[in-house]
C-alpha cells in the first residue's frame, strides 16, 4: 500500500484522524478562530477567511501534539 499509516488501538483511527476529530469538536463547540461578533463586541472586526484557516491549522497542530502525548 502506498499510504501506510500507523494504526492505533482506537477503533482503527490513526493519531492524525483523532487529532482532526478533536480539532473539529473544539472549533465547533467554542467558535474557535471565528473572532468576535454580535452584540457587545463591536470593537473587533470579523476575521478574514485566511486568518480563520490559519487559526484552525494552529489548533490542529496543538491537537496533534496532545494526541501524540508530546
Amino acid at each position: 500500500m502506498a499510504d501506510e499509516t500507523k494504526q492505533e488501538p482506537t477503533g482503527g483511527k490513526n493519531t492524525d484522524e483523532i487529532a482532526l476529530e478533536l480539532m473539529k469538536f473544539v472549533a465547533v463547540t467554542t467558535g474557535y478562530g471565528k473572532g468576535l461578533g454580535g452584540a457587545g463586541f463591536t470593537g473587533k472586526q470579523a476575521r478574514t477567511p485566511e486568518e480563520y484557516a490559519e487559526s484552525l491549522l494552529q489548533l490542529f497542530e496543538r491537537c496533534r501534539s496532545v494526541v501524540a502525548g508530546s
